[in-house]
């Protein structure tokens, strides 16, 4: 990637103004939820747990062994991927109904709603409330992480969707991050404040309520699904500026005319229509990838490795923060360079880097008591791992089915995706720390098997999108697999054409 390609593409990001409000409003009420409700309950554990217990106390004269509270904790914490898998599933006919921005905007007082919970849970002595509100939480963040990536998707340029689907994962690294450095003790990670930390995502949900009404409507929706050519040209150029989008329109008419008297697909559809086969395996591989990559095992695994670096206790939580921030950075330099470089060529890189990586992090975490300076390669290791995560597959996975798939499929891929995301992350969440107590760091060893068969399904199976439309992708994948079945075909009757070639 040349300076002057990357210079180029920020100054034609910066030729849409709007374009840049609608990544910044959209991603605090958006994946930014997704990410701080991740990292915030790490901090404020100790005092939560300490509420159970007065709570049981109290009410009941009942003081809890430790495993019942491990118990109820793990509880607390997965309660939030079921309210995702929730969202998940109504979001596709929310978006429907009521178009993406008002999707956003109405899933705003789910956020605001579960923020008051948390908020008035230690005044009211009630730990219930808490689960309460993380359950609210994940219904919030299964809507709002879906209809704000279809949003900005079909908001941007299309020599600009690469960049901008980018921009989701950024906001979750910053979500990640703020969650991270809220939680110190300096800030809101204390005894006294940690109910207001828990209560954060209101005020970014409060926020964006009171911008988003300012911005446009997905034009891709106005004129798709609601057959508003006047309302769509008017949102191209409030977005764009005052240009000619006769081409763009055209494309997008030319794509509704395809789809005339075809519905949105069900995600059981989806499954059952061969033309899209690949584009289908490729979600399942890539979105089973998110997960099962190995970051939430490798955030697990951080504050033993910076222990073992001599890192003091109390400082562990500032040498975490490092990582929330390295994740960050990484995703923003990504953001910067997607244009140049292209998503599936960034993906499969990623994947490689982070099984190369992975494979080096297990082999000095074995190794970390036989050498004083093996815990500072772990380390580096780890750091190396969160920069190919966030170049790949964080960067590019979570916008991908709604640049794969058209427009009747994208509602059921981005649905499918989510599923696969939450489903993968209560599993994850319940069996990891189990896994981890039992065979230890060789619990690594599944993931850089993950990242190589997703890598490789990449590099063989899937074109690369950039700068590309719906149906010019289409096209391509039915070009790159028929072109393999038909020499599948051709060297299944090879034997046939040899006798035959030999009798003349």
């Amino acid at each position: 990637m040349s300076a002057r390609a990357l210079s180029q593409h920020l100054c034609l990001l910066l030729q849409y103004p709007v374009v840049i409000a609608t990544i910044f409003i959209s991603g605090f009420g958006g994946s930014f939820q997704y990410g701080f409700s991740l990292s915030v309950m790490t901090s404020p554990s100790a005092f939560i747990k300490q509420l159970l217990n007065q709570t049981c106390v109290e009410r009941y004269n009942l003081l809890l062994e430790e495993w019942q509270v491990s118990v109820i904790w793990s509880c607390t914490i997965s309660i939030f991927c079921i309210g995702g898998l929730v969202g998940s599933l109504v979001v596709t006919s929310l978006n429907t109904r009521f178009g993406r921005k008002r999707c956003l905007l109405l899933n705003n007082f789910v956020a605001i709603f579960g923020a008051v919970l948390m908020v008035l849970s230690q005044t009211a002595r009630s730990f219930e409330m808490i689960m309460v509100g993380r359950l609210v939480y994940g219904i919030s963040a299964g809507v709002g992480i879906l209809a704000h990536t279809r949003y900005l998707i079909e908001c941007a340029p299309t020599k600009l969707r690469g960049m901008v689907g980018v921009s989701v994962a950024t906001f979750v690294a910053a979500g990640k991050f703020s969650g991270q450095l809220l939680g110190i003790r300096e800030l809101l990670g204390t005894e006294k404040n940690w109910h207001w930390l828990l209560g954060f995502n209101g005020f970014t949900a409060l926020f964006q309520l009171l911008t988003l009404p300012f911005l446009p409507e997905s034009p891709s929706f106005l004129l798709l699904e609601r057959g508003d050519r006047k309302a769509c040209e008017t949102a191209l150029k409030r977005l764009w500026g005052d240009k000619d989008f006769s081409k763009v329109v055209g494309e997008m008419l030319r794509e509704k005319a395809a789809m005339q008297g075809v519905r949105d697909h069900s995600v059981l559809e989806l499954f059952q229509n061969p033309t899209i086969r690949w584009q289908l395996l490729t979600i399942i591989a890539t979105f089973i990838s998110l997960q099962f990559c190995g970051i939430n095992a490798v955030y697990f695994y951080c504050f033993d490795v910076f222990r073992a670096a001599g890192i003091d206790e109390d400082k562990l939580p500032y040498a975490a923060l490092g990582t929330g921030l390295c994740e960050m950075l990484f995703s923003v330099v990504c953001f910067m360079m997607i244009e140049s470089i292209g998503k599936m060529a960034l993906l499969f890189s990623g994947c490689v880097g982070m099984c190369t990586a992975l494979i080096l992090l297990i082999v000095s975490l074995f190794l970390q008591n036989h050498a004083s300076w093996m815990p500072y390669c772990s380390m580096v290791f780890i750091f190396i791992f969160i920069f190919f995560f966030s170049s790949g597959p964080a960067a590019t996975i979570v916008p991908l089915p709604g640049e794969i798939l058209t427009q009747p499929f994208k509602s059921a891929g981005y649905t499918l995706g989510c599923i696969i995301n939450w489903a993968g992350l209560f599993v994850l969440g319940m069996g990891f720390p189990i896994l981890a107590e039992n065979i230890g760091n060789f619990c690594f060893i599944i993931f850089p098997v993950v990242c190589i068969l997703c890598g490789l399904h990449i590099k063989c199976n899937v074109p690369e999108t950039k700068n590309r439309t719906i149906l010019e992708i289409t096209a391509e994948f039915e070009r790159m697999h028929s072109k393999a079945s038909k020499k599948q075909s051709t060297e299944g009757d090879h034997g046939g054409i040899t006798i035959h070639e030999t009798k003349l």
